[in-house]
């Protein structure tokens, strides 16, 4: 079939399987162009098949050899309608992985469950005996809880008062002006409970209860701060109470592998185009913006340049990780350079509709978030005929 781009608001409703076997190809392609990294050699990832989890199990396979468990929640394909893109990526992640001769399976399910949780501590115990590093980097609106079956869903709201400001629709370039309500009843609470750490601690108390964690295990969730414009929106707002909440985890599990002599931690990352920050209202002005001015400065980064930085200059270094006042790992730093910051903030006084395609790159943001369905991607034939119908490698 021929697959086109039909998207609904910050969504894109197809995915193209070839595009997306590309866009796996070329990060993995950049991983290997930046040499060896003395890393992990045992690797789970949940939340692996887009984003910065995506860019995680690539750089573990493929920058340290490393064998890689993916847990990841996709829609496969059916005949005449396209799976997700997280399904064609982590398709074409185990495709290249198996070529390269390096272990790889996934399990696809809901890893807030506990069968899932089940599921990878078996094949855990079946294929790898224990695994030295774990990523968290689930990103998912809503949890049904493991324990209670209570289906809770987080919201995008500031806390205390409305908070007005400008965004773009990036389908249009049109630059207007925006008011959310605060946060209202139990939307703090609820947001934690998706969005915090609590999760997390679950996957790595059930892996330490089965011995299932080496010697000086490692594990490593994500987390974003950004600019002082969107921070009621976002890190003062209802997220941000979520992301306290995981970075405070942290510390947490971090006493519980003591014996093991193992730590958690947080990296704090940059502002990128994934499919949950294309739903964050002001974060796409925000971020043609920045493009622009990392881009002109020679210092623009996508998730797997960020992730392979991540490994190489800070995780994997044979040095003391550097950390901030809070205990996190700082890989947004380059974003937060004053000069970046100041430069950012001068456009964003003077961004309109008018002005936005000369003083903003909206254009790389319209690219990156077609780039996650599989469309727009150099080298792709869009006009060519498809197989929608990808079987899973570890699957057959």
């Amino acid at each position: 079939m021929i697959i086109e781009p039909r998207t609904r608001g910050f969504i894109c409703l197809t995915s193209h399987p070839t595009g997306c076997e590309q866009n796996v190809k070329n990060q993995i392609e950049y991983v290997k162009s930046k040499g060896e990294i003395e890393g992990a050699k045992k690797v789970l990832v949940i939340g692996s098949s887009t984003g910065f989890g995506l860019a995680s199990r690539i750089t573990s396979a493929f920058g340290s050899d490393a064998a890689t468990i993916g847990v990841f929640f996709d829609k496969p394909s059916t005949e005449g309608r396209p799976g997700s893109p997280g399904y064609y990526n982590t398709a074409a992640f185990e495709k290249e992985a198996h070529k390269a001769g390096l272990y790889a399976k996934s399990i696809n399910g809901d890893a807030f469950s506990n069968e899932i949780k089940q599921q990878v501590v078996d094949l855990i115990k079946k294929d790898l005996g224990q695994v030295d590093l774990v990523i968290y980097s689930l990103a998912s609106p809503v949890r049904t809880h493991p324990d209670s079956g209570k289906r809770f869903k987080s919201v995008l709201k500031p806390i205390g008062e409305v908070f007005t400001n400008k965004t773009v629709d990036f389908h249009t370039g049109n630059v207007s002006e925006i008011s959310i309500n605060p946060a209202e009843g139990e939307d703090i609470e609820n947001t934690v409970t998706v969005m915090g750490g609590e999760d997390w601690k679950m996957w790595m108390d059930a892996l330490k209860a089965e011995n299932l964690l080496s010697e000086g295990a490692t594990t490593v969730a994500y987390s974003y701060i950004g600019p002082d414009v969107t921070k009621p929106v976002y890190r003062n707002g209802t997220i941000g109470a979520a992301k306290d909440h995981l970075e405070a985890t942290a510390f947490e599990i971090t006493d519980e592998l003591k014996s093991i002599g193992g730590k958690a931690y947080v990296s704090v990352n940059k502002a990128l185009v994934t499919q949950a920050s294309s739903a964050i209202p002001v974060i796409p002005l925000y971020i043609s913006l920045l493009y622009k001015v990392m881009k002109e400065k020679g210092i623009h980064e996508g998730c797997i340049e960020q992730i392979q930085r991540l490994y190489s200059e800070r995780l994997y270094t044979g040095e003391e990780i550097p950390l901030d006042e809070k205990g996190r790992i700082r890989i947004d730093d380059w974003e937060m350079y004053e000069d970046v910051q100041e430069e950012v903030m001068e456009l964003w006084k003077t961004a309109t509709t008018e002005n936005l395609s000369e003083i903003g790159d909206l254009e790389g943001y319209s690219n990156d978030f077609y780039n996650l369905f599989g469309f727009k991607v150099p080298g792709v034939d869009y006009d060519k005929d498809v197989n929608e119908m990808v079987a899973m490698p570890s699957e057959k």
